[in-house]
């Protein structure tokens, strides 16, 4: 049928406008697929064809072997040994999970683990790394092995690796030095000195481990495998071997470091030898102790829990570098130098020491009501006549500020770290009058400041806090004419076959100015002790091949708690090169327990053996 003209419509210009809109918006919308077409395509057609080969292929991680620790004549302290790890591979696994639970159960029961625990570990794992086998257990015993392996049709997907365990071979010996290595976390991966660590990896929680992860820790190696479209493993590609980490070699001696630590018996304690020209640790000790294989696995909550309960001595912490005690007549050393030093006295100058005095209505005596007459420094020293310092500490208080032992005390390192290469190390205490006026106005105790408080100060009493190695250290200043030692364990890295490749250089010690003449004077004071007729230690280096010049210490602490027990010792007198400082939390008189662990530890570092009568050399070269 045809139209005529008269019923044909003519098109509207809205009408037109319309279509020309629609098929500008088709046209743009065509133009712009067919680009990107274009773009994706032919100019990035080689980078996601690269994308997808990569897809494709994966790394499983292959963990390394940490570097071993040895001492500074080779003997191993830390090395690593192969233990046999569960794992369960996630592409063998049984897809229905009703199937898993049961193998997870079957599994449980051989390594003593719930099914529900087993699957949430493996589970994590898995999101973490998914195409790495998931450990169930890191070692288990040869014939748990022996029964996977006979049955492997009741356990698909569970394989059995290899795998390095941190290996402590003295146990508790130097436990508090090495410290204890465990998987890295979320918090640590944050932290820039853990770069290129990943999760799952095992590195240094403590001690030395921490101290010298990053050249103890290994480089990782993987394994390139080729996986499907699904995730399904097809086969290896390639291999790269792990690379073990540095052997760390330690100043320390591990002979002395065992002496040291039968010497204080297992009592709560801690000691601390070392080299007072270099600064070279070479034992350092604290009981009770703990061993660190207990961790070589897996660090557990509990197990911290209850090495670091009261009841069991707290196994964990490191009383060489840790424990603030008061340091009872062993800070005498101190106050010398500061009343010396201060003008207060001189080596000549006589006091009267008639057992007691009073200062503000209050009678501080010596100990043992022991009353000593006239006496000057080194005579003071050798009997440590308690009211010679007494006077030094009240005059100290009166004098400019009142702070001349605080100051003298800090600058000997006294209430600050020491700087030895662990971490953890805590500053002590030093109490001033800024301190306790500060309490006081907060009603935090009973009273401000004192002359009472200084007088107690330079006995080494009162709120006074420091440990082993703060003490050696200040010894080790006075007998080296004023050096201000930062202790060092770490002696030097090597490659497996003990090639040198680095060497630990000490920081620069700080320096203090004691004029010769009162540095003399007090070590001749300090060797009176050990050897003169009335000597507070005299009895027991009776007989000792080494010229020995020490100082006793024994330290209230109220509450009815037992004595704290200090000596601290220099030798071989007069030109000193070791310091050996011992303290027993609960030890009574210096002489009677602290002094006798130093003598058995200065008898392994000078190789005095059998006959203590017997003549022997200069000792071991450290």
């Amino acid at each position: 049928m045809y139209l005529d003209g008269e019923n044909r419509r003519s098109l509207t210009p809205q009408l037109a406008f319309r279509i020309a809109l629609i098929g500008g918006i088709a046209l743009v919308a065509f133009g712009v697929i067919f680009f990107r077409l274009w773009y994706l395509q032919v100019l990035s057609g080689d980078q996601y064809e690269a994308k997808a080969n990569d897809n494709r292929v994966r790394e499983i991680k292959v963990q390394a072997p940490r570097g071993e620790v040895v001492d500074r004549d080779g003997r191993v302290l830390v090395d690593n040994r192969t233990g046999l790890a569960v794992k369960v591979t996630p592409g063998k696994l049984p897809d229905d999970r009703a199937q898993r639970m049961g193998l997870y159960r079957r599994l449980g029961r051989l390594v003593g683990a719930s099914a529900g625990r087993i699957d949430r570990s493996v589970s994590d794992q898995l999101k973490a790394l998914p195409y790495s086998a998931a450990t169930v257990k890191q070692d288990v015993k040869p014939d748990v092995v022996a029964y996977l392996l006979e049955r492997q049709k009741e356990f698909p997907g569970v394989t059995v690796e290899r795998v390095f365990l941190r290996q402590y071979p003295h146990h508790q010996i130097g436990a508090h030095l090495f410290g204890t290595v465990g998987e890295i976390t979320k918090e640590q991966l944050k932290d820039q000195r853990y770069r290129g660590v990943g999760l799952g990896d095992r590195v240094g929680q403590s001690g030395i481990e921490y101290q010298y992860d990053r050249f103890l820790r290994g480089k990782n190696g993987a394994s390139r495998v080729q996986v499907d479209a699904l995730g399904n493993l097809k086969g290896e590609l390639a291999v790269r071997p792990p690379v073990q980490g540095r052997q760390l070699r330690l100043g320390m001696d591990l002979g002395v470091q065992k002496v040291g630590q039968e010497a204080l018996g297992g009592a709560r304690g801690a000691f601390a030898v070392m080299n007072v020209r270099s600064g070279g640790v070479v034992a350092l000790g604290s009981t009770p102790s703990f061993d660190p294989n207990l961790f070589s696995k897996v660090i557990r909550a509990r197990d911290f829990k209850r090495l670091s309960s009261e009841e069991l001595g707290k196994p964990l912490f490191n009383r060489a570098i840790q424990g603030g005690y008061p340091t009872g007549s062993t800070f005498k050393l101190i106050t010398s130098v500061a009343g010396l030093q201060g003008g207060i006295i001189t080596p000549e100058t006589v006091q009267y020491d008639g057992g007691s005095i009073q200062v503000g209505g209050v009678t501080f005596k010596n100990a043992g009501g022991a009353a000593h007459g006239a006496v000057a420094l080194r005579q003071a020293l050798t009997v440590s006549s308690d009211v010679f310092y007494y006077l030094i500490g009240r005059d100290a208080n009166g004098t400019g500020d009142g702070l001349l032992i605080q100051r003298w005390a800090h600058k000997l390192g006294i209430g600050r770290p020491t700087g030895i290469d662990l971490p953890a190390e805590t500053p002590g205490f030093l109490p001033t009058p800024k301190w306790r006026n500060k309490l006081f106005k907060k009603k935090l105790t009973d009273r401000p400041w004192s002359v009472g408080d200084n007088i107690n100060l330079s006995v080494g009493q009162g709120d006074l806090a420091a440990d082993p190695l703060q003490m050696a250290v200040a010894y080790s200043t006075v007998a080296n004419g004023g050096k201000v030692l930062r202790p060092r364990l770490g002696l030097r890295i090597e490659d497996a076959g003990g090639r040198a490749l680095q060497q630990l250089e000490s920081p620069s010690p700080r320096r203090v100015k004691i004029k010769p003449e009162y540095r003399q004077a007090i070590l001749e004071g300090l060797r009176g002790a050990a050897s003169a007729p009335g000597g507070t230690s005299e009895p027991v280096f009776k007989g000792f091949p080494i010229p020995v010049a020490g100082k006793t210490g024994t330290a209230e602490k109220g509450a009815g708690r037992a004595d704290q027990s200090w000596y601290v010792a220099l030798a071989p007198f007069p030109n000193p090169k070791y310091v050996v400082a011992v303290t027993f939390e609960a030890g009574g008189f210096g002489a009677d327990t602290a002094a006798p662990a130093a003598r058995k530890i200065l008898a392994e570092v000078f190789n005095v053996k059998g006959d203590a009568k017997k003549q022997v050399g200069s000792g071991k070269a450290y």
